[in-house]
């Protein structure tokens, strides 16, 4: 596997919320639900994105933003109109004073807002649990990415909003894997064109992530590839530096100026994302089982490695994922 289809293989959505938000102006809505990610495609009408600490990017027709959370942020007709609803987790909405507004904008089906016949409408696709985007690639993208609808083509557009509003078996299933579409299709954009600078579509971030660059190195380029394609190897840096044709202190050097972090530390945090990954996509497959497919020896290792980076326990990953506290 590449380096960016193993990146882009950590968006795997489990019951995501989606709608159409369908407005009239004057609109304005405060978004607090502190979700990790969240799509937005403008579908009809404009609009503009906005942090608490920066200015607003405009959203026209086509355009589709990546929102990383969980930081606060308004979307609104106009960067001058004054919130008038405010999302919260969990997607409940209310007035900025706190009346609750679910049932007063439900529109029908996955459809949301003050008018049925609104001058704008926003596609709208939040990843609400943190397991369902991976540390790496949240990691390696910006607060903020826009899309500009003349700089790319993609079927999953449309077909995305042809079924939000529909109503059939299974329709959950097939939401989430068009929003995983649909975000791997703008990810493999961005990354493609290297986007990072101020703008309308490079956000505020960095662009691509530097490991990603790396990848075109041909010594930690090789070094990539192999702990990709075979993360439950027992690596050393001995090891990788025997495979890639240098010392193991050239190695070492190199790997941390191109990727940003030693060899072995960017290993665990791999290790950890496909365990993660695992736990939350096979729900019946063991810890010990878990642990030997990405390279730990044991259960209690995975665990204590696990514990020590992400701040939980696989199992209490693993319930997070299920809704069970």
């Amino acid at each position: 596997m590449d380096a960016l289809a193993d990146l882009l293989d950590g968006a795997r959505a489990r019951g995501a919320f989606l709608l159409r938000a369908v407005l009239d102006p004057p609109w304005s809505l405060r978004v607090q639900d502190r979700s990790p990610l969240t799509v937005v495609a403008q579908w009809r009408g404009e609009a503009w994105i906005s942090f608490d600490d920066g200015g607003p990017t405009r959203l026209g027709p086509g355009d589709v933003a990546v929102v990383r959370g969980p930081e606060p942020y308004t979307v609104a007709d106009h960067p001058s109109t004054p919130p008038r609803v405010v999302i919260h987790p969990g997607q409940r909405t209310t007035t900025p004073g706190g009346v609750d507004l679910c049932d007063d904008m439900d529109l029908g089906v996955r459809t949301w807002g003050d008018a049925a016949d609104g001058e704008t409408v926003m596609l709208v696709g939040v990843y609400q649990l943190a397991g369902e985007v991976n540390r790496r690639l949240l990691d390696a993208l910006p607060r903020l990415l826009v899309l500009a609808a003349d700089s790319w083509d993609s079927p999953v557009l449309p077909l995305l909003a042809s079924e939000i509003p529909r109503d059939r078996p299974g329709q959950d299933a097939v939401l989430d894997r068009l929003l995983d579409l649909l975000l791997i299709d703008v990810l493999r954009t961005w990354f493609a064109r290297g986007h990072g600078e101020d703008g309308p579509e490079g956000g505020d971030g960095d662009g691509e992530p530097p490991w990603l660059r790396a990848h075109t190195d041909p010594v930690v380029g090789r070094a990539l590839r192999l702990l990709h394609n075979n993360p439950d190897h027992p690596w050393t840096v001995a090891v990788l530096a025997a495979h890639t044709g240098v010392s193991r202190a050239a190695l070492a050097r190199r790997f941390t100026d191109l990727v940003g972090e030693p060899p072995m530390t960017y290993l665990t945090g791999l290790r950890l994302d496909l365990a993660a990954s695992l736990l939350r996509d096979e729900r019946d497959v063991t810890l010990q089982a878990v642990a030997r497919r990405v390279g730990y020896g044991s259960a209690f290792a995975l665990s204590a490695a696990f514990k020590r980076v992400r701040g939980v326990s696989p199992a209490e990953h693993r319930a997070s994922l299920s809704g069970v506290a």
